[in-house]
């Protein structure tokens, strides 16, 4: 029989299962003790005063907006180049989503792009398309650590502070992952300082997994208490402890909140996923090393960038086909990994490709040069801890064989570029 890969396969263990069986047994199923010791322990991990977790790392993004009073006629920086959540909690808050291009390199929000449209707004371009008359004025930026390669921090909050906003960070990818400005500089931490709120996703593929669920993390003590409190219905905190055996029956709402808290059951995974989190996160480097080594010399594929001062969380191992060496377009060389057993994904096609930011706001494709270009060459590799040596021999294989059989050079195809070069 032929290898079949999976795009990803969660790595759950024997702990993971009676950490679930022990809470079954328990009678506690919903937000309950498991989840108090999963948030300290994650708070503990990244470093930060508060963690409060949820149901998805939606959820956490959209807490931390609400707490922030994020407003109408108010913009949010936000990458074209991310998941649809990024952007839609700040539509949630009936606020402008200002698209962001990426950094051709990284994938991650360019800087000079954000400086960009940040001037553009203030110099009031961008005052209809909000679908208001009035102008609207810049108060957050929400970068997003792609793959789980970190922006550079210092710089990115050096730009927030000298305009003015706040930095919410859409760390669905980025755990466990660390940065530092130079290399004897320390580490920094995902989660620690880096953001006014850490959003972390604990999705099914993520780095590690409760099924669905998120975390938000925060060192500022009100952030956390309203987050707190919105992520179930705006009760009072005492409504937390009403069924336990010091509770009170009793309970305020204090405003008009959202259902987004997370269960035993889910905590009780995490709890064991946090504790295994830097070994899958070695294993995950070890997979994305051989893929670096065993596709150095393929001229069809452009590699995932890499850096000394980072600690990547290898959530992602995206590569770029060079079409312009290639017989096949990066959706026909999908189908014909899949066709071979090769699970694989795209992250992502860029926000304002999409009808609802295309058709709402009028973004174009040439606002945003890089991501345009990019999105169209990217496929995302299988990389999960457990892999198997044979399932990474045939991914290796796979795309090596279809490079070569779909090079442009091996057909004797010489591109107008090339032929004026010869010439």
């Amino acid at each position: 029989m032929s290898i079949q890969v999976p795009f990803f396969r969660p790595q759950v263990g024997e702990a993971e299962v009676e950490e679930v069986v022990d809470t079954l047994r328990s009678g506690w199923l919903t937000s309950g003790p498991k989840v108090t010791r999963f948030e300290q322990e994650f708070a503990a991990r990244v470093g930060a005063s508060h963690a409060v977790a949820v149901n998805s790392c939606t959820a956490a993004l959209h807490l931390a907006l609400e707490a922030l009073n994020l407003r109408p006629r108010q913009a949010v920086l936000v990458p074209t180049m991310t998941f649809a959540a990024t952007a839609e909690v700040v539509r949630y808050q009936g606020a402008f989503p200002l698209l962001v291009d990426c950094d051709p390199q990284t994938g991650n929000m360019s800087m000079e792009d954000a400086a960009r449209k940040l001037a553009r707004l203030r110099a009031g371009e961008y005052a209809s398309m909000h679908g208001a008359r009035e102008e609207v004025s810049a108060v957050g930026i929400i970068p997003v650590h792609v793959g789980g390669l970190m922006m550079d921090t210092r710089a990115l909050l050096g730009f927030a502070e000298a305009n003015g906003l706040w930095v919410v960070e859409d760390a669905a990818h980025a755990f466990p992952a660390a940065c530092r400005s130079d290399e004897q500089a320390r580490w920094q931490t995902c989660g620690e300082a880096t953001a006014a709120v850490s959003c972390f996703s604990f999705y099914a593929n993520k780095t590690i997994t409760t099924g669905e669920g998120g975390m938000a993390t925060t060192d500022d003590d009100q952030l956390a208490a309203r987050m707190r409190s919105m992520s179930l219905h705006g009760l009072s905190h005492d409504a937390w402890r009403r069924y336990s055996g010091g509770g009170s029956w009793d309970y305020q709402i204090i405003a008009p909140g959202y259902k987004y808290n997370l269960t035993d059951i889910a905590a009780a995974i995490g709890i064991h996923q946090l504790a295994r989190a830097d070994r899958m996160r070695d294993e995950r480097e070890q997979i994305a090393a051989y893929y670096l080594e065993q596709f150095a010399g393929v001229e069809e594929l452009e590699l995932p960038t890499t850096d000394a001062n980072r600690i990547h969380a290898w959530h992602l191992f995206p590569v770029r086909l060079r079409l312009d060496r290639l017989r096949v377009s990066r959706n026909e060389f999908i189908e014909e990994l899949k066709r071979a057993g090769v699970g694989c994904s795209v992250h992502w096609r860029p926000l304002h490709l999409h009808p609802y930011y295309r058709e709402t706001f009028g973004w174009r494709p040439e606002e945003f040069p890089s991501a345009t270009e990019t999105w169209e060459r990217l496929l995302s590799l299988p990389i999960f801890p457990g892999m198997r040596e044979d399932e990474l021999a045939h991914v290796v294989k796979t795309v090596r064989n279809l490079c070569a059989r779909n090079s442009k050079a091996a057909a004797g195809i010489v591109s107008e570029e090339a032929s004026v070069a010869i010439s």
